[in-house]
């Protein structure tokens, strides 16, 4: 007689699932942006206590750097905090589909909310089973949570160590790190108008508005694009489907 258990997942790399895999090298690659975080965030002015606690709880990459870019320009915590709150938004949106597909109880449901982040997200909506949809959800979710602070703490500790970042570039790095977390989502060609023209928005901002204040702009820009396209796509379905 077979054992029925001898088809679930273990520490052993050959019994791990197509999710696992997916979770594990997304969790690796992701994690890996900690480093600068940390750097950039003691760079900004925060101490290693301060970065290690932003991104234990806020723990959304773009929102992190967004709060630090602000600080680092000069702006307010209310801005940066602000600035952050409009990137994070997406999670709750990201909750509500995971609560319906995992139906997490208890404390799980806690923890979930804390690591519902794109990566874990997209993992778990890239199977079809609901086992399947489970494992890519907590391996990508845990995985990218410990090894973000892990690598979130060697950048701050690093960059506290190696003082002023612009002899290192690392003043380039978050522009290039937030880059990396956006590039993947634009595949697209409405994503990629939205970025550009958010970009611009921001460019014409930067000079006349104070630190902070530009970002919210693009976000304001976003929001009247989010709503203005699917009105108009449905005129158009619309008005196709009244042509005779």
């Amino acid at each position: 007689m077979t054992n029925s258990n001898s088809s679930l997942p273990t520490l052993r790399p050959a019994s791990w699932t197509p999710a696992i895999r997916m979770g594990l090298s997304i969790a690796t690659a992701t994690g890996l942006y900690g480093v600068s975080f940390g750097a950039l965030a003691v760079a900004a002015g925060l101490t290693v206590g301060q970065t290690m606690a932003l991104s234990l709880l806020m723990f959304t990459g773009g929102s992190q750097f967004a709060f630090i870019g602000v600080i680092a320009g000069g702006g307010v915590p209310s801005a940066a905090l602000g600035a952050a709150a409009l990137l994070g938004v997406r999670n709750a949106v990201y909750a509500m589909q995971m609560n319906h597909m995992l139906q997490p109880r208890g404390w799980h449901k806690w923890l979930a909310a804390q690591v519902t982040i794109d990566e874990s997200t997209a993992t778990a909506a890239g199977q079809t089973a609901l086992d399947e949809q489970r494992r890519g959800f907590w391996v990508a979710g845990l995985g990218i949570f410990v090894l973000w602070n892990l690598f979130t703490f060697v950048g701050a500790w690093l960059g506290d160590a190696l003082g002023d970042p612009r002899r290192w570039g690392l003043d380039g790095a978050a522009v290039a790190a937030f880059l990396g977390l956006l590039w993947p989502r634009l595949r697209q060609r409405e994503p990629v108008a939205l970025a550009v023209l958010s970009g611009v928005v921001t460019a014409l901002a930067l000079p006349q508005l104070p630190p902070g204040l530009p970002i919210l702009v693009a976000a304001a820009v976003g929001a009247a694009w989010g709503w203005w396209m699917p009105d108009r796509a449905a005129a158009s379905a619309g008005a196709e489907g009244a042509a005779p």
